[in-house]
């Protein structure tokens, strides 16, 4: 992949670092597996860019080295051979990335199962979808890879449905409704998502719980499952979640670390049996002292939707 550097003076390492969102000593890393070029030309980790310069790299694939087992305590709702649902607390990554291999879902989940669907490769085993690092709650994983087709088939077919409990800013007036919206890559940052022409189609339907004048609560039902789908139409329709620094306000001083943001329930098809199954998982006390502190009611019944 290509980058242009924008100013003069900056380091090759330090460069590399902030484009490919990777640690200073990954970036060494693979500068010195001559994985980086300045204009064509192999330059060491010291190199200073000049404005204009054509950085190209490609992040060395992991191995499997990468990805260990650890023994990270997981919140198991249900468990056969098949399937391992899980509520997944706010602030764990659900998978393995450039510069950060552990401490993450899946790496809970290969000490926990012993094994893991191979469909979705090194840095994915078993993971059909994924929750932002800040969002919670419920969301399921495949032990072998007849389980992990058939669930992406039911996410992909909309027969598997997956619902949500948001705090967001301001008021919404309209008790239901439907947010549409192609979402893509940012055009400038790109470790965010937008809503761009060139994006894929995304649809979130949403009912309000509770508001006052500055917020409201909403669930919200996904009928597609774009990156940061939720927490990007909201913030396009003037109403980012509450905690969201990358789409909403920079600072807050809410008692949550992230978006206020919970997968609430996951209803899909047991691969196996063919039983439909109801997974849920209550709210967060993080997000329950946003509402107390909001004073906005966010029922029990509200969360089993």
């Amino acid at each position: 992949m290509n980058y242009r550097a924008s100013a003069d003076g900056e380091r090759l390492d330090v460069f590399v670092a902030k484009a490919g969102g990777l640690s200073r000593s990954r970036a060494q890393k693979i500068i010195d597996s001559s994985a980086v070029t300045v204009n064509n030309i192999l330059r060491p980790a010291n190199h200073r860019l000049t404005a204009g310069d054509i950085v190209a790299f490609e992040e060395p694939p992991p191995t499997v080295a990468d990805v260990a087992p650890q023994n990270i305590a997981l919140n198991i709702l249900y468990e056969d051979a098949d399937i391992i649902v899980i509520d997944k607390a706010r602030g764990m990554t659900v998978h393995p990335a450039a510069g950060s291999y552990e401490g993450t879902l899946v790496n809970a989940l290969l000490y926990h199962c012993g094994d893991l669907s191979g469909i979705g490769g090194v840095l994915r085993p078993g993971i059909v979808h994924r929750l932002d690092k800040d969002t919670s709650g419920v969301m399921v994983a495949a032990k072998n890879d007849a389980a992990h087709i058939n669930l992406s088939e039911q996410i992909k077919n909309k027969t598997a449905r997956r619902e949500y409990i948001a705090i967001v800013r301001g008021t919404i007036h309209e008790d239901a409704g439907i947010v549409k919206g192609k979402i893509g890559r940012h055009p400038t940052e790109r470790k965010k998502m937008a809503i761009t022409p060139t994006g894929k189609d995304a649809v979130t339907h949403f009912r309000v719980l509770d508001r006052n004048n500055n917020f409201t609560v909403v669930s919200c039902r996904l009928e597609t499952g774009r990156t940061h789908q939720i927490r990007v139409h909201f913030a396009h329709i003037g109403h980012p979640i509450v905690g969201d620094t990358k789409y909403g306000a920079k600072k807050h001083d809410f008692p949550i670390t992230g978006q206020a943001l919970h997968s609430a329930k996951l209803t899909l098809v047991h691969p196996r049996t063919g039983e439909e199954m109801i997974f849920t998982a209550r709210l967060p006390e993080d997000m329950k002292n946003v509402a107390r502190m909001l004073q906005l009611k966010i029922l029990e019944r509200d969360v089993i939707l």
